[in-house]
């Protein structure tokens, strides 16, 4: 039998959908009530796919790059996304601190070859347009 993800946004207005009943499928036990959504529900099909690849990298972007055929500032953007998306935005101050994470891999991964230099100022420059 064929499953298919419940709708996070109302078809007919786009407010967000509200889970009001549950069902054991063994059972037939059903609870009423207001639940709270799971969060990786309401991805995007795009972005819960990319965490899917991410996770199954382990958070390589090195990986997720090869698995995907994708640039690191690609990768980095389609990351970016779906956080946001998730509303896991972080701090400004700690946004600094991993811009600066980013340019010594950047520069770590240029030095060991395994990033052209164009990548690695395509890259580079997507991380200087960071907000």
């Amino acid at each position: 039998m064929k499953t298919y993800h419940a709708p996070s946004q109302c078809p007919v207005c786009g407010e967000p959908m509200q889970v009001t009943k549950l069902r054991c499928p063994s059972c037939l036990t059903e609870l009423s009530g207001q639940f709270a959504p799971c969060r990786f529900c309401a991805l995007p099909e795009k972005h819960l796919q990319f965490v899917e690849v991410f996770l199954r990298c382990r958070g390589s972007i090195k990986e997720v790059e090869r698995a995907l055929g994708v640039s690191y500032p690609t990768v980095k953007n389609m990351l970016d996304a779906a956080l946001e998306a998730l509303h896991l935005d972080e701090k400004p101050e700690l946004r600094e601190s991993r811009k600066k994470e980013e340019r010594s891999e950047i520069l770590s991964r240029l030095s060991g070859g395994d990033m052209s230099v164009d990548a690695a100022l395509e890259a580079l420059k997507s991380l200087k347009g960071d907000k």
